[in-house]
Formats: structure tokens, sequence, C-alpha cells
């Protein structure tokens, strides 16, 4: 028996889906409103829809606005391809090139660029809703959402690599309970989600990358996931930002580099950093600020290593290599069992001569650094102008002329009564024994 609750995009009979899907959702929500209205009969009466988005381009010149529980938008592909790389290619190139944009069920953001300067406006989907109880149960599914072109920030750099469009995939303005976000792909957007106050969150097995920003928790939350992602931000945003979040699990990620930062806590307590594959251009990969306390950071895998592409030389995020790969920030943390690989050139090293620092703990009490490894080598870093050979030729290339100088953890005046074992021999941890235990990790005796 066919269900009147779900909707085939192409065949619902207002708006065009191919020239405007916001449009097309925008009145199919209001179908649902118009014939969901009672809140309870026969112990239910408001149930939601799905909405189906078959594979094909949709020009989205309408912000779709979400106001409704219980509602899946769903595809049938997450339709993602590196459009970095294509910008980057010769334009006399392209004819040959088998596909120029991302497919899949890909909605193409329309919107202006910029739009009145609110962050909202130029989200393709806006999900508020006030009174109570929460919206819950808002669920996006395997499609793509595509911001088509960045645009000059005045930098001087070429428009496509600078990341600013002022467009946002997904913007969820308002609290809201048990939201999904699995299996989507976001590309070209400045930011590709933006939730705030969210409770019981699942954004899980996305591929979200070539976006300024790509996932921020804002306001506050508590008990959600971020879980199988693929995720890679641009040089002025954060790959993962958590603002005031309790019980947040980042756990088997694999973060590309180019972001500013790989996982970015500000005053998130009792959350979980574990299992991930995090990999950066820069320093300060991963930080725990404005007093982050009762987290755990384990396992993880943390790669440092330069940027090998030529049209991105010479792009960073401003900081320098004694900000650490991890900074700390709070209390009783505990950083355990990681391992670290800094694969630089000496010559690049800022501030010149310095020893570049690894864990870095700057204020705070009780933390407990424990078992990390640190590998640190000396190699000579080489570009090229394809993408994907140079990064892969740098991430399997182990050889090195001399292991590189470094600190392995610094602890700050700021910063006491922590614990440091077996994280760095005794010339590589620096910090005030009288107020921080340390363990140093033995070295082999001549």
């Amino acid at each position: 028996m066919s269900s009147n609750n779900y909707y085939d995009v192409t065949a619902w009979p207002i708006g065009n889906p191919s020239k405007d899907i916001g449009e097309v959702i925008n009145s199919i929500i209001a179908d649902i409103k118009g014939r969901q209205a009672a809140t309870d009969v026969d112990d239910g009466g408001k149930p939601g829809a799905v909405i189906y988005l078959p594979p094909g381009d949709y020009h989205l010149r309408t912000q779709v606005v979400i106001d409704v529980s219980f509602l899946r938008i769903q595809g049938s592909g997450h339709g993602f391809t590196s459009s970095s790389i294509r910008f980057n290619v010769p334009e006399d190139e392209w004819p040959d090139l088998h596909e120029l944009w991302p497919g899949g069920s890909r909605i193409i953001v329309d919107l202006p660029a910029g739009g009145d300067g609110e962050e909202s406006t130029g989200a393709a989907f806006h999900v508020e809703r006030s009174g109570s109880p929460r919206i819950s149960s808002v669920e996006f599914s395997n499609f793509c959402i595509d911001g088509l072109h960045f645009i000059p920030d005045g930098s001087g750099m070429p428009a496509e690599n600078t990341y600013v469009n002022g467009k946002t995939g997904i913007y969820v303005a308002s609290a809201n309970d048990s939201f999904r976000v699995n299996g989507m792909g976001f590309i070209y957007l400045e930011n590709a989600l933006t939730i705030h106050n969210a409770d019981a969150l699942s954004i899980h097995d996305n591929f979200i990358a070539e976006c300024g920003s790509c996932i921020e928790l804002r306001g506050w939350g508590q008990a959600s996931k971020i879980t199988d992602n693929l995720i890679g931000a641009g040089f002025k945003g954060r790959s993962i930002y958590a603002q005031n979040h309790g019980g947040l699990l980042i756990t088997a990620n694999n973060v590309f580099p180019r972001g500013a930062s790989s996982v970015h806590f500000d005053g998130v307590t009792r959350s979980s950093v574990t299992n991930n594959r995090l990999h950066s251009f820069y320093p300060g990969m991963v930080v725990l600020e404005g007093n982050s306390s009762e987290n755990l950071v384990a396992t993880n895998h943390f790669l440092r290593d330069h940027e090998p592409w030529t049209p991105f030389l010479g792009v960073d995020n401003g900081l320098d290599d004694l900000a650490g790969l991890l900074s700390v920030s709070g209390n009783n943390n505990s950083v355990v069992g990681n391992h670290f690989s800094q694969i630089i050139d000496s010559q690049t090293i800022r501030p010149a001569g310095a020893r570049p620092v690894i864990i870095r703990l700057t204020a705070g009490t009780g933390n407990f650094v424990s078992n990390n490894h640190v590998v640190a080598l000396d190699v000579d870093s080489t570009s090229s102008d394809s993408c994907f050979e140079a990064q892969v030729d740098a991430l399997l290339a182990t050889k090195a002329s001399e292991g590189l100088a470094v600190t392995a953890v610094m602890v700050d005046p700021g910063s006491a009564r922590n614990t440091i074992l077996d994280s760095g021999s005794d010339a590589q941890v620096l910090a005030d024994r009288a107020v921080n235990a340390v363990r140093p990790t033995p070295t082999v005796g001549f």
C-alpha cells in the first residue's frame, strides 16, 4: 500500500525541482503540516514524512525552512568528487576529464553569496522551531549539498581556493533532539554543518571536505556523536568544533589536512576523542581550551607534515611550532596512548631554531599524560602540481636524513599538579618537577 507520507520531488505537482528544489521542498513541508495538524489521533497524529531526491542535479534558489519533527530528506548517492582538484587543473585540460562536477542526488546552492550578513541567510536548509517540545528526529541522508564556487576574498588567492562564499549546507538554529546526518556529501560551502544546542545528535559516515569549516556544534549540547566521517576543512576554518558540550563522542574519523584545526573544544567536558586519524599541515591540530575538563584523548594517530600541493604553498593557520600539535587548557583531562608523527623540514620551523612542541599543557591542573609515542623526523619538503600523487607520496615516505629534536611535553607555569608518564625522555619533557609528577620514557644507553 502506498503512503501519502512519502514524497518524490520529481513527482510533486508544485514547482520544478531542477530549477528550484527549495520551492518544492517547502511546499511539501506545508502539505505535511496541513495534513498532520492533530497532535493526538489514536496515540499518534504527526508521523512526519520522507522526501526523496532521485539522482540528479537540483538547483536551490529558495532556502528550505524546516519546522516539523520526524522529517527525513534522503537521496540515492552522496555524489562527492573533488572540485578543488578540478579547479586547479588547467582549463584546457577540462575536456579530457571524466566528469567536472559532483553527482548523485545533488543540491546546488544558488542562494546569493553573502546575503544580508546573517550567517543563516546563506543556508540551503534552515532548521528552527520555538516552543516545546524541541524539534526532533530530522534526518538528512545520502545526498550532496554543493556550494558550486568560492569567491574572491581580497587576498589575491585564486577565487576557487579561498573557501569563502557565505553559503552553509545545514544550519540548525534552535534546540533539537535526536537529529541524524548520515551518508551525506558536502562540498564548496563556507560552512557545511552548523548546529546549535544539540542533544543526542548523530553525524555519521559523511564525506565533508573542501568546505571552509566542516562541523560546528555551537551554543551547548550533550550526548552527541561524530563518528566514521571523512572530513577536511579549509585553512581558515575548523574540521570539528564543539562549544560547551558534555558527553560528546568523536571516534573513528579520518580528518584530512589543511583545516586550521582537526578537533577544537571550547568549554567541552567529559567527552572523548578516540581512535581518529588526524592529519594536518600546521600546529594546533587538537585544541582543548576554555576550561575543557575531564576529557579523554586516546589512541589517536596525529600526523603533522608539509603542504605538498603547489596551489596552497605558503598557506598556514598562523601558529608557530611552539603551539603544540595538542594543546590543553583545562583540568583532569587524560591524554593516553596516542601516536604523534612530526615529519617536517627543520628549515621551516618557526621560530627558527626552536624545538617543536608536541603536547602542550597551557593551563589547568590534574591532567594525566601517559604512554604517548612521538616520532619526529627531519625531511626535505617537496611539492607537486598533482594533489593526489603529491599527498600519497608524502604519506608513504618514511626515509629521513636524521631525527628531529622536539619537546614531547611542555607544561606552562599556568598548569600544575599534572602527571606525565612515559611520553618523552627526560630532556623532551619541560615541566617544573616541583609541581608536576614526571616519569620520563627510558632511553637506550650508550
